[in-house]
């Protein structure tokens, strides 16, 4: 059984790896108060279903915060002693900096220096993108880069790392 440490814990994967139930999971099992940041957005009826199915998975005793843009400025203001955050994901958040064409490397800069500073346990979730072929258009593989230096970012700046395959964590780092 995995257990949820201090400070902040980073869970990368493929979709529907079990990425998003581990880190619940982590979260349910500790002392401290379930904080869910969601950063997709519903921009069709299937992703507003994937997210009622995330929301009644999770239950009323988790606190929602839905915010696709301003990660930093929410963790700053909710995290706490008392509460461990899961941010679920890092490529929906990449995807909504990029769709807003925003500075992706002030982002990520901005993003890993605050986690140092950060009161609390956060859980970042993410997608891994850059395990398959390269793609064959400019803006799909420029989402890859960014997610890569991204993912290696947030990773070194994590106490706790995760990949997770077929519903099995692998821990690598922590």
């Amino acid at each position: 059984m995995q257990t949820l440490e201090r400070g902040v814990t980073f869970i990368l994967g493929g979709a529907r790896s079990g990425k998003s139930s581990l880190a619940e999971g982590l979260i349910e099992a500790s002392d401290l108060d379930a904080v869910y940041l969601a950063t997709g957005r519903a921009w069709d009826d299937e992703m507003s279903a994937r997210i009622g199915v995330h929301k009644a998975r999770r239950g009323p005793s988790w606190t929602t915060i839905e915010e696709p843009l301003d990660l930093v400025g929410v963790l700053q203001n909710e995290c706490a002693d008392n509460k461990a955050i899961l941010v679920d994901c890092l490529t929906l958040w990449l995807t909504n900096l990029m769709m807003t064409e925003r500075d992706i490397e002030a982002e990520t800069a901005e993003l890993v220096a605050v986690l140092p500073r950060l009161k609390g346990t956060v859980v970042f979730v993410s997608n891994e993108v850059g395990l398959g072929i390269v793609p064959e258009n400019r803006m799909a593989r420029e989402f890859r880069d960014h997610a890569g230096r991204l993912h290696q970012a947030v990773a070194n700046a994590a106490a706790t790392v995760y990949f997770v395959a077929a519903g099995l964590p692998l821990k690598m780092k922590g």
